[in-house]
């Protein structure tokens, strides 16, 4: 499971160079729709009727180097958005963990 959440992210931060297009015109990095995207930074996500999710990724290219920082944006609609959020975060920390630790070694075996 942690891989494929890593290569999902592995695509987000290469700025979606396998991306396909998506319903409504939209790109699409994984299972996620692409809804802004500069040099710097992707945003992609989804609104639904519980809640809006959206994943930021930025690069920061500083001193020979990269850094990629993510982020997670969740806003919750009604008790079914807040019940789910609940019940998945145990399970979310765990995966995006596990996701970082395999991209960062990854990133040390492609150097």
């Amino acid at each position: 499971m942690a891989g494929y959440y890593a290569e999902t992210l592995f695509q987000l931060a290469r700025r979606g160079r396998e991306r396909r297009p998506a319903s409504g015109g939209l790109e699409r990095v994984g299972i996620f729709p692409v809804t802004q995207q500069t040099r710097d930074r992707l945003v992609a996500g989804f609104d639904d009727k519980h809640l809006d999710f959206r994943i930021v990724v930025d690069l920061d290219q500083a001193g020979g180097g990269q850094a990629v920082t993510l982020t997670t944006v969740i806003r919750r609609h009604n008790r079914l958005g807040r019940t789910y959020l609940a019940l998945i975060m145990p399970f979310h920390r765990a995966i995006i963990r596990s996701t970082l630790t395999t991209c960062q070694r990854r990133a040390v075996r492609s150097e």
